[in-house]
């Protein structure tokens, strides 16, 4: 991250000065002149092609005003124009780098048309504040344009002349909110009695029933507000009246005596109920009203929108140099190069990072705004970064979003989809945050180091727990299977036993001779077992021999192991890391970046940071009990002996197992025929002829 700075005049053109920042090469910005020459800039050096207007922690009216095309996009021509309209006005440039939202007159050039321009909209302004000042700031002018917007809607309201009369006079806004707050439920009201009206043995199921007031009645009814205003609003009745003065749903009590008293009192003043028709008139009266408060309104507002768009051109030069002389050389570090991302300071980050995510004991302060998920997520993994993709809500702001935060520092065994965070947004408003995908990516070597060990840890586990409930399963099925049979079985013998019947016995299973084993079958089997066997004695005595021969080996043993579990990963996560690239989370959201924006494993320590405690020197008494240093010292040095010895023994004495051999002989596989073949029927023999014999 070292900074290497050197001149590098381009031909007969300007000197550029060039710096390395993290790993690239780029131009630098930092002088008023440089940016006078921004012109004789090659597009091909630019850190940024083009940049959204929407989006960013950037002033939009600012971006909007260099957005020459309105396209929605800035582009380097655009910044180019910029630049070189500010040299017509400003007598030094080195003073855009004081980034205030002021300037004197002074500094202000008066022999180009550009800053007479300028100078004439300023005093314009000041005249009609009535302030007396060399001086005008961003201030003076959003003071003159709000009041020349209030001057426009007097105007306007004096040229256009309403006849309509408001339905209930000053206080009919009032009485607009009393009515709309009540509208849904007395339409209720009204369709329960046509209801009763429809079929009179219905009214007990239309109003409240007694059993939910009876299964809140133990409570405090007071805290039962919400359960008690879902009732009706009334004892909904034949006669389909609402009745005005009692008869009410307590929970509605309050906003039915503000309607009262703002309309039903002036409309059907001494009345005690009014119908549907009546209600409905005045349902007509204030939809009128509010439709002619929308027209009026709209109308309003288009008229002076166009009255300020005319009026706004002629102010516009002024506060188009106080925007440029407070903003543009911060647009500079974030699209000519990439100064304030680079720059780790807490107080200035880049235009395209969004805030602070708060996630498993760690701070994530590469977040970025996501606009279009799916578009995002197809070109997140090319950036090699591991991602966090997080829905975040606001609900003191009534909103939702989509961001993306790149952890670079810790380790990912607590992560998931579905773990919830906190993200401060830069204005350090919080909002709830989900985590609703994950790219998985090397954070760093000591990572991917372990990264193999946990993954097979992983592994393990999930099967074990897979087999055990497989198992569990099978052994809960197999019960309930013999529990249903004897069930079964004990349901028919009571049945027979009350019919008097005897259960009739289980016909005998025949039985079957069993298979003779065949020795001549297996044999070869078991002499490849066996060899196997004698191979893998073979292996363990060779490496005992290669341990035990020097002190050093099991050290080289442990060491080959490592390389072989862990190489492939470390290997993998160095590539990877070296070519960390924001580009392409920046590209899915509408950016043109013409240069590789690295994060390395230096730089992306500082994107990361995470939680530090100071050593404890109490006790913690709910601490597992630990083994003590020495006895784990021990149990270490007997293991090395018993290996050290066991080598030892077998260089001595080396040897190789080797199984019997199996002799196959001629009658072996005869009594084995013989097994098979059928027995012959026994000879009868009488009586006779032994007493011959």
């Amino acid at each position: 991250m070292a900074k290497i700075e050197k001149l590098i005049p381009r031909g007969n053109g300007y000197g550029w000065k060039y710096s390395t920042v993290g790993g690239i090469t780029r131009v630098i910005v930092e002088t008023g002149n440089d940016i006078a020459h921004l012109n004789e800039l090659d597009q091909k050096l630019w850190t940024v092609l083009s940049c959204p207007v929407n989006g960013l922690e950037f002033d939009e009216k600012t971006l909007a005003m260099l957005d020459a095309d309105k396209d929605g996009r800035i582009r380097v021509n655009e910044v180019v124009a910029a630049s070189q309209w500010l040299t017509k006005v400003l007598t030094d440039m080195d003073y855009l780098l004081e980034q205030e939202d002021t300037i004197d007159f002074g500094q202000i050039k008066a022999d180009t048309d550009e800053g007479k321009e300028v100078l004439e909209s300023a005093r314009l302004i000041l005249k009609q504040l009535g302030k007396d000042k060399t001086n005008i700031t961003l201030a003076d002018v959003a003071e003159y344009m709000a009041g020349y917007e209030e001057k426009c809607k007097a105007e306007y309201t004096a040229a256009n002349p309403d006849p309509f009369e408001p339905p209930y006079g000053e206080k009919s806004d009032d009485a607009e909110a009393a009515v709309n707050a009540l509208r849904a439920k007395i339409a209720d009201y009204f369709m329960r009695c046509k209801l009763v009206q429809f079929d009179e043995e219905a009214a007990s199921a239309l109003d409240v029933q007694v059993e939910k007031i009876a299964a809140i009645s133990g409570s405090n009814l007071a805290d039962n507000a919400a359960e008690i205003s879902s009732y009706p609003l009334a004892r909904p009745v034949k006669a389909a009246t609402l009745p005005l003065n009692g008869g009410i749903n307590p929970a509605w009590q309050a906003q039915f005596a503000t309607l009262k008293a703002l309309v039903l009192d002036v409309d059907f003043a001494g009345k005690e109920s009014i119908t549907e028709e009546e209600w409905n008139a005045v349902l007509a009266k204030v939809d009128a009203y509010t439709a002619w408060k929308a027209a009026g309104a709209t109308a309003m507002n288009e008229a002076i929108a166009e009255m300020l768009k005319t009026h706004g051109a002629a102010i516009e030069p002024v506060e188009k140099l106080l925007r440029l002389c407070r903003d543009f050389f911060r647009l500079l570090h974030n699209y000519v190069v990439f100064k304030d991302f680079y720059r780790r300071d807490d107080n200035i980050q880049a235009v395209f990072q969004a805030g602070k995510l708060y996630v498993d004991q760690r701070c994530c302060e590469l977040c970025i705004k996501v606009s279009d998920m799916p578009k995002h997520m197809a070109s997140a993994g090319k950036s090699g970064l591991f991602l966090l993709y997080c829905h975040c809500v606001s609900k003191v702001q009534g909103k939702e979003m989509d961001i993306v935060a790149a952890l670079t520092d810790g380790d990912v065994k607590d992560l998931h989809e579905g773990k919830n965070a906190i993200f401060y947004d830069r204005a350090g408003q919080d909002w709830d945050a989900t985590i609703t995908k994950i790219v998985d990516n090397p954070i760093s070597i000591r990572q991917a180091f372990w990264s193999p060990y946990r993954k097979f840890g992983q592994w393990v586990t999930d099967k074990i727990t897979k087999s055990a409930e497989e198992k569990e399963n099978k052994q809960f099925e197999e019960m309930t299977t013999k529990a249903d049979a004897g069930t079964t079985e004990f349901q028919t013998k009571v049945a027979a036993a009350k019919e008097g019947e005897a259960a009739a016995p289980a016909p005998a299973e025949e039985k079957k001779n069993p298979t003779p084993f065949d020795i001549a079958k297996f044999a070869g089997i078991f002499a490849a077992i066996g060899l196997a066997l004698g191979y893998i004695g073979s292996f363990f005595v060779d490496l005992g021999g290669f341990v035990a021969g020097k002190w050093y080996n099991i050290l080289l043993l442990i060491g080959f192991v490592v390389i072989v579990i862990s190489g492939p990963s470390m290997l993998l996560a160095w590539l990877k890391l070296r070519k960390r690239n924001l580009g392409p989370l920046l590209n899915a959201n509408g950016w043109a970046i013409n240069s590789v924006v690295k994060i390395n494993t230096t730089f992306g320590a500082t994107l990361t940071s995470m939680a530090k405690y100071p050593k404890i020197v109490g006790k913690d008494p709910f601490a597992d009990k630990k083994m003590a240093w020495w006895k784990k010292c021990l149990i270490w040095i007997a293991i090395l002996a018993v290996l050290f010895v066991l080598g030892f023994k077998l260089t001595q004495h080396r040897w190789v197992w080797q199984p019997k051999p199996v002799e196959v002989t001629t009658e072996v596989v005869e009594t084995a025929e013989a097994a098979e073949a059928p027995a012959e029927a026994p000879v009868e023999v009488t009586a006779e002829e032994v007493a011959a014999e």
